[in-house]
């Protein structure tokens, strides 16, 4: 079983429709929430374009190296529910995937998907031969993935982390920050690999909670921010 079958799985197996993150940037003004379901169907159009334009296989490295977002939750439980391997170096990753403004982040990967990070997910435009535009590119891919081959729980899943002791940091993560199906957690956490993915997202995921992130945070904003999103927990500074 994926990381993703594992984490997200049981968040849609209970059928309720709640948001599952909420994505603030107070530099731009910009909120962007997604339901659990909308959130499984960009992973599911992320694995699906792995596997059907790179032949991805459990356990191939994709380099990922974006910022705490909501289309980097989609990259990343994609890419774990087809059995990728995530790891912080370029060279020798099948896929890297980075901010549109940073290209040369992926160099040494076979292809390198340039990441908008829009607010509301539109195209890019100019982007040099032989990059991809991840949002245009998984826009006509499915809305449900079912892995073709098995995901074994030792394949290797983030750096060091196999799949099974990935799932197992993030649930004991979870218990550390007390944080429970109950919650609605607010983060400034960034999600540098692997720390921060783990405490920022993962953990999250594995406390069958819902994420509010806020990117840039004016700190005159913060306690309006608790007041209405009603968070019960908070992460960072």
């Amino acid at each position: 079983m994926s990381v993703t079958q594992a984490l997200l799985g049981p968040l849609l197996a209970d059928g309720a429709p709640k948001p599952l993150i909420t994505h603030y940037d107070d530099a731009t003004g910009a909120r962007i929430e997604l339901s659990r379901a909308t959130t499984a169907n960009w992973a599911a159009k992320t694995a699906n374009w792995l596997v059907d334009e790179w032949d991805l296989e459990p356990g191939t490295p994709v380099h990922v190296a974006l910022p705490a977002h909501w289309q980097t939750v989609g990259v990343l439980l994609g890419a774990w529910w087809c059995g990728a391997h995530i790891t912080d170096d370029p060279r020798g990753a099948e896929v890297s995937f980075v901010p549109a403004g940073e290209l040369d982040r992926g160099a040494g990967a076979r292809t390198v998907a340039a990441v908008g990070l829009d607010a509301l997910g539109a195209p890019l435009r100019g982007l040099p031969d032989g990059v991809a535009d991840y949002v245009s590119d998984i826009r006509v891919h499915g809305d449900d993935f079912s892995p073709m081959l098995p995901i074994d729980g030792d394949t290797p899943a983030l750096l060091e982390r196999s799949v099974d002791e990935l799932v197992a940091d993030a649930r004991e993560r979870a218990e550390e920050l007390h944080i429970g199906p109950t919650d609605r957690v607010l983060s400034t956490v960034e999600w540098h690999l692997p720390g921060g993915v783990l405490g920022g997202l993962l953990a999250v995921l594995a406390g069958r909670s819902s994420l509010v992130h806020c990117t840039n945070l004016d700190p005159a904003k913060r306690e309006s921010r608790r007041d209405t999103e009603r968070t019960t927990v908070e992460l960072g500074d």
